[in-house]
């Protein structure tokens, strides 16, 4: 068996040599003109999104086979190994059918504004730092700045299912129990679809969200300069700041001072300050829209919807989605802190009792709410796992969990709104669960078999 890997490993690496040598040898001959002999572009696809999955699917089925040829993969990383290969396989082969891509086109014309001496669009929602970053990649043109950043959210993808393992064991899932939970929540995922589909920056953003949680306490310089990252990536992480001000860490805040002016200080080095200003007012103007989208889950385009029935004015339906979000504010910080003084998630730090209902306030807090923005709440929904024991709880937990991740992306109002209603649903079963003084039955059971099964 031994001896039939290493030669389909070294077949690869013959494959490989040759489609290598092929290409260098047309492009010699004809140059990239000559190419075009051998390469086509079918009616509804994109060529360069084709060639990167493509090469990126061949690279990892070439570490597979170097794995099981030299035995790197064992009784102790098999299930981990394997949902990540089963995972990449997939999600590069969906990817690859798609021709179209969405919000890229908004860092874009951002980041060549900013090239061009030019004020940030209107359109564009975040700090300037990632525009900035962007405008080093303008040269390479639309399609070059589009696979970067399709690449870029390959390699998120792979980090994130590696991170959300980890830190489900952090929260006490065992290491096969978090890589099952980690394999079905990546296949079934609109809000991931979504973020991938649009080339979205949410994944990038969470990994660093994670990261920050993950190597706190050890290494807080590094826990908080990627929270600060994070936050100037998409801003709403910040409330999650919220989380690590209740460990009362003094060389983490200051850390975290550091780290996001440090950061945001790149900006103002290479366009000044003006883009700051840009944002705040790109800001104020996301706040004064006044119709609605079914795709925005926010409490503002929900109510916004309901101007011309009830013959509301657009002055009453901000004050009313602001008293929407006191509410939210006031319920999420009421069960953080119970969350926090019962310890249930986990009895190692306040922080990770913390992040839970933060997540949702993050989420839901935010004057717009697409669909892709669901990922934010991934721990939200995973950890209540833990919690949740009767069947009236599984019922509304089920329903909460479809509605957010399991339906697709669709436009029938208030059906659409489902994802603003899940996440409360979540924010209410934690407060209720708090009763259990113990882990879900589910929970232990589920951990115990599966830690029980066997290892060869």
């Amino acid at each position: 068996m031994k001896h039939s890997l290493q030669t389909a490993f070294r077949s690869w690496i013959g494959v490989t040599l040759l489609v290598i040598a092929s290409l260098a040898v047309i492009y010699a001959r004809n140059g990239l003109t000559g190419l075009d002999l051998f390469i086509q572009e079918w009616p509804l696809s994109n060529l360069a999104v084709t060639l990167a999955s493509t090469a990126l699917t061949w690279l990892t089925l070439g570490v597979l086979f170097y794995m099981l040829a030299n035995e790197k993969i064992n009784a102790g990383n098999v299930w981990i190994t394997m949902g990540f290969f089963l995972v990449m396989f997939i999600y590069l082969g969906i990817l690859r059918e798609r021709f179209r891509y969405g919000d890229y086109h908004y860092y874009l014309e951002a980041a060549t504004a900013l090239a061009n001496g030019q004020p940030l669009p209107d359109s564009y929602l975040y700090l300037p730092l990632w525009a900035t970053l962007l405008q080093f990649l303008v040269p390479l043109g639309d399609q070059g700045v589009m696979i970067t950043l399709w690449t870029i959210n390959i390699i998120a993808l792979a980090t994130f299912y590696f991170l959300l393992v980890t830190i489900l064991e952090r929260y006490g899932f065992s290491n096969r129990f978090a890589v099952i939970i980690a394999i079905l929540f990546l296949l079934i995922n609109t809000p991931l679809m979504r973020t991938l589909g649009f080339i979205q920056v949410n994944l990038l953003t969470l990994d660093l969200i994670f990261v920050s949680i993950l190597v706190y306490p050890k290494k807080e310089f590094l826990s908080a300069f990627a929270l600060a990252l994070a936050i100037h990536l998409k801003t709403s992480p910040a409330v999650l700041v919220l989380a690590f001000l209740l460990e009362f860490n003094w060389r983490w805040l200051i850390w975290f001072a550091i780290s996001f002016l440090a950061i945001g200080l790149f900006p103002v080095a290479v366009n000044g300050v003006a883009p700051y200003y840009q944002y705040i007012n790109n800001a104020f103007l996301l706040t004064q829209i006044p119709d609605t989208n079914f795709h925005d889950t926010s409490f503002d385009s929900f109510l916004r919807f309901l101007n011309p029935f009830l013959g509301i004015q657009i002055a009453q339906t901000r004050l009313m989605a602001l008293a929407a979000k006191a509410l939210l504010l006031a319920g999420a910080l009421t069960v953080m802190t119970q969350t926090v003084r019962a310890q249930a998630f986990s009895k190692e730090n306040r922080i990770l009792n913390a992040i839970p209902p933060l997540f949702i306030l993050m989420t839901l807090a935010s004057p717009i709410v697409w669909d892709h923005h669901g990922i934010f709440t991934t721990l939200a929904f995973l950890l209540m796992l833990k919690r949740i024991d009767s069947p009236s709880a599984w019922m509304w937990f089920g329903l909460a969990y479809i509605l957010e991740f399991v339906m697709p992306s669709f436009d029938f109002f208030p059906w659409s709104y489902g994802r603003l209603i899940a996440p409360i649903i979540i924010l209410a079963l934690m407060w209720t669960t708090l009763k259990n003084r113990t882990e879900s039955n589910f929970f232990g059971a589920a951990n115990t078999w599966l830690s029980k099964l066997p290892t060869q």
